[in-house]
């Protein structure tokens, strides 16, 4: 596997799994676009667009560090245009931007829920409209986008973010019919509870050690975005399937 010469844009990569993803893409060669709004640390939430694109150019890949709200079309737009300007392409776009917030549907606000459905769902579509012409031109591309076991699975108090993921599947699915005689592939990785910066802040007393480790959906980033669309696309991939498919070649 390389991705040598190919230029990725992971959004959400200032922490989590988007900047294990952004860190594992740059360790098969490939230079990154850090698309995040986290310039300055949280006191209690570590991770800027900043610290993660220094830890990539140490491993000696270009890197940029872009300060984008993936729910504004402009800032998205602009994002690709700083990528075009600086790399003259773009091969792999990785949508993991995306939040939730615990709670019951009567109790949830409709602004919550609104900037919910905004940033995972609306983020993943103005990303991915906005490099398409690109990796049409190209003939070839890598669309990875991030989904959740509660796609599929009721866990209560997560009605609206598993709506947004459950969106995001049927997107995948749809985008990669279209898109298959182009070459450009388009999957997403369907991660189980996950231990992060961000679920160590929301759930700070939670037991996780039986939990997946970001570094793990990094590696199978990596792996999925080095296949091209006849060998994989369309995949809906939980941990499970990926093991299958890639430790038993």
């Amino acid at each position: 596997m390389t991705l040598s010469r190919k230029v990725a844009i992971v959004t959400g990569s200032s922490r989590g799994i988007g900047k294990a993803i952004a860190i594992a893409l740059a360790k098969e060669g490939a230079d990154i676009v850090v698309a995040a709004r986290t310039e300055t640390a949280h006191k209690d939430l570590p991770g800027t667009i900043h610290e993660t694109a220094s830890e990539i150019q140490n491993l000696g890949r270009c890197c940029l560090a872009l300060k984008t709200d993936v729910t504004k079309e402009e800032e998205v737009e602009r994002m690709v245009r700083h990528t075009i300007s600086e790399f003259k392409r773009v091969d792999i776009l990785v949508n993991n931007a995306g939040i939730s917030a615990r709670s019951s549907v009567l109790e949830l606000s409709i602004k919550r829920w609104d900037l919910i459905l905004a940033v995972n769902l609306r983020g993943t579509f103005l990303c991915t409209k906005a490099v398409l012409p690109y990796m049409l031109d190209q003939k070839r591309g890598n669309i990875i986008n991030l989904s959740s076991i509660l796609g599929t699975t009721l866990i209560e108090g997560n009605t609206a973010y598993g709506c947004s993921k459950a969106a995001i599947e049927r997107f995948t699915l749809g985008l990669a019919k279209e898109l298959e005689e182009y070459n450009i592939a388009v999957n997403a990785l369907c991660p189980s509870y996950t231990v992060t910066e961000g679920t160590r802040f929301v759930n700070p007393q939670a037991d996780m050690s039986g939990w997946q480790s970001p570094w793990m959906w990094g590696k199978y980033a990596a792996l999925v975005a080095a296949q091209d669309a006849r060998s994989l696309t369309g995949g809906l991939l939980t941990e499970e399937q990926l093991r299958k498919r890639f430790e038993s070649a």
